[in-house]
């Protein structure tokens, strides 16, 4: 591995803040999260917005969102993941015939990134967005994609980050030891649960979506409020869980076969 250029690191560090909160920032602000001097914020922050990485706001001089480059990269990326698009439109099947939350998943480290989300017609709250990044080990979609890591890999992953896992809920899982345990529930029963894990009031069921070479490359979950969630409504999300994921992964070419 070659050796990372910290300007350019830091000015990837700059962009990536524009994640979260309301998309906006001043220099100050950057300084302040990311602990960089004045003077190398301002200069990077000149240079982003210079070649239209980042863009002043007309009616707040000196406040910053991602600019128009950044869109342009970020659509041309959507343009070519198959997976994305596919994805809505199973996951709008899904929601349709079961009038539930429906999400779509992938894995980066230990965290999962929300690549589809269809909303129910009920007026509950979801921590999840698309584009949001949650702990794997605290949601079904991301315990269904953990599952199907192979051992070493998922050991590495969590040495790199400390031996730990952060709980989101009084229910999640933080000891290694009895996430593995739970993983290889999942790999046996090909079905991954979650119960207000992520969320204190939701539950969810996920199956895994294969690529055409049969590698798991995502996960479809169905997330119900606790107030919905009975034992019989499990085995029927499960299954529509399960039927969906089929689908998605026939949309990228999976004919049948593990990898």
């Amino acid at each position: 591995m070659g050796r990372l250029v910290p300007a350019v690191t830091r000015a990837l560090d700059i962009l990536e803040l524009f994640l979260e909160s309301d998309g906006t920032l001043s220099a100050p602000d950057i300084t302040r999260r990311l602990q960089l001097p004045r003077t190398t914020v301002h200069e990077l922050v000149t240079t982003l917005a210079a070649r239209n990485y980042l863009a002043q706001l007309p009616d707040q001089p000196g406040r910053y969102r991602l600019g128009v480059r950044a869109y342009q990269l970020g659509s041309r990326y959507g343009e070519q993941l198959d997976l994305a698009a596919e994805g809505r439109e199973v996951a709008r099947e899904v929601a349709e015939t079961c009038d539930e939350t429906v999400h779509v998943a992938i894995l980066e480290g230990l965290d999962v990134i929300y690549i589809a989300k269809v909303d129910s017609t009920h007026a509950v709250r979801m921590v999840s967005a698309a584009g949001r990044r949650l702990p794997a080990h605290c949601t079904s979609v991301g315990k269904m994609l953990l599952a199907a890591l192979p051992p070493d890999e998922l050991d590495l992953r969590i040495e790199e980050e400390g031996g730990e896992l952060v709980g989101m809920t009084h229910n999640s899982i933080t000891d290694p030891d009895a996430l593995r345990t739970a993983l290889a529930g999942i790999r046996e029963r090909g079905i991954a649960t979650e119960h207000r894990e992520s969320n204190p009031d939701v539950s969810c069921v996920a199956a895994p979506v294969r690529d055409a070479s049969g590698r798991v490359v995502a996960a479809l979950s169905v997330s119900v409020p606790m107030i919905r969630w009975t034992e019989e409504r499990e085995a029927e999300l499960a299954d529509l869980a399960a039927k969906g994921a089929a689908d998605l992964s026939a949309r990228l070419g999976h004919r049948g076969g593990h990898r």
